[in-house]
């Protein structure tokens, strides 16, 4: 890469950022401006970005989500056609939310804690007034709090005391069920960017907006000169100014510091003998703690427990590394299933994504009283730096669709930008 010494664009838009933001804005641009050049800049060695699938050591047909894995309002969701038109299956085997198969534990008063749960998200749904936090509607001293604080986590990838009321009312997948894809998530975000221009292992260190009539992208290999530039990037990169903006831009870097990623990692653990356990079958790890992992079993039939943990333990087991997330996940399916079940279980795959360079957590939450900073973030700075990705939705943050979305958005920005100023 070199730059141009002011004679012109090495190219007319550069994206920085290789997930579903940054792949939906470059095929629509091809789709929309095919007279244009476009360029995606990916820091990893891999496209998809949060979207990542794994194969199972010794069963070449069974993909593993380590990323996002849930087609979220699916009827409407991009990537289910999108799915379909490449060849992937969509698996619309119920989701456990959607009415698919729950583990009934013996002694639980499931009616109990049904209503518990149900009133709590009712008091969310209803809340009025200043923006507060999750935890603010809890009822003291009710006995399942603990499955509500998890269950809460599950959905921020924080604990109930970081996130807002006003954001979580605000989100809306679109209808559902939600569904699968056979083949991977991952797989499927990665195949849809198979034509986009892209050069991976480029970190961008700094974007220099002080001349008009292009912005300078500087990278450890090398300098780029473009007319405009999508930034996708992950809030806690922005946060952290990993990409420093040249002049500054800190209505961006704070908007991104109140819109943080939460954490929520995956296990999947082998299964020796898969009859051992029911298939595509969830599971709550503890009813009464919190601090717990939730438990698909089987998932699509696989010989594969996919473990879910999200928050602060989260946080610790990634810290304490994948014999610790292991050794929790066994603990807690020996307590339904039997000490038995440990010899029956392998570590097949796991992901860190808080120390997953590039990115650092898993999707945004808002902090309370900044769900409207999700605008902020997506506003483009004077028609030449634009930005896009999951935190950037109003109602769709934190999900794959919702990323594609805004990308699909920017690039009609960018393409509009471009007719007034040729």
């Amino acid at each position: 890469m070199s730059g141009d010494n002011g004679k012109g664009a090495d190219e007319d838009v550069v994206i920085i950022g290789g997930g579903a933001a940054g792949i939906a804005a470059a095929r629509r641009f091809q789709a929309i401006r095919p007279d244009l050049s476009i360029l995606l800049l990916e820091a990893g060695d891999r496209l998809g970005g949060r979207a990542w699938t794994v194969g199972l050591p010794g069963a070449a047909d069974v993909a593993l989500d380590l990323g996002c894995g849930w087609l979220h309002g699916a009827r409407t969701n991009a990537w289910t056609a999108i799915a379909e038109k490449v060849g992937l299956t969509v698996d619309r085997t119920p989701a456990p939310w959607n009415g698919g198969r729950r583990l009934q534990r013996d002694g639980v008063d499931i009616h109990a804690a049904q209503e518990a749960i149900g009133g709590y998200f009712e008091r969310l749904d209803s809340h009025e007034g200043d923006d507060a936090d999750l935890a603010a509607v809890l009822e003291p001293g009710n006995a399942w709090n603990g499955q509500i604080r998890a269950i809460g986590t599950y959905i921020t990838g924080a604990e109930l005391e970081l996130s807002s009321i006003v954001d979580y009312t605000r989100y809306d997948p679109g209808p559902g069920p939600d569904w699968r894809v056979r083949e991977g998530y991952g797989t499927l975000i990665s195949l849809y960017g198979g034509p986009v221009p892209v050069r991976l292992g480029v970190e961008v260190g700094s974007i220099d907006h002080r001349h008009a009539g292009r912005v300078g992208i500087e990278t450890n290999q090398g300098v780029l000169s473009v007319r405009a530039v999508l930034v996708t990037v992950s809030t806690n990169v922005l946060a952290a100014e990993k990409i420093a903006f040249d002049p500054p831009l800190p209505d961006k870097t704070q908007a991104a510091a109140r819109l943080p990623l939460g954490l929520a990692d995956k296990l999947f653990l082998g299964l020796a003998h898969p009859e051992a356990l029911p298939a595509d079958t969830h599971m709550l790890g503890s009813i009464s703690s919190g601090a717990t992992g939730t438990y698909q079993l089987r998932p699509l039939g696989a010989p594969v427990v996919e473990a879910y943990f999200a928050g602060d333990l989260a946080h610790h087991l990634e810290r304490e590394g994948k014999e610790a997330a292991f050794a929790f996940a066994a603990d807690e399916l020996a307590g339904q299933f039997g000490a038995d079940i440990r010899k029956e279980l392998s570590l097949a795959a796991i992901s860190a994504w808080a120390a997953t360079p590039h990115i650092g957590g898993s999707y945004s939450y808002a902090e309370p009283g900044a769900s409207d900073q999700r605008a902020v973030l997506a506003a483009p700075h004077e028609g030449r730096i634009f930005f896009a990705g999951e935190a950037c939705s109003r109602s769709r943050y934190s999900t794959a669709h919702g990323a594609y979305e805004t990308g699909v958005a920017a690039a009609d920005l960018i393409a509009a930008s471009f007719s007034k100023n040729p």
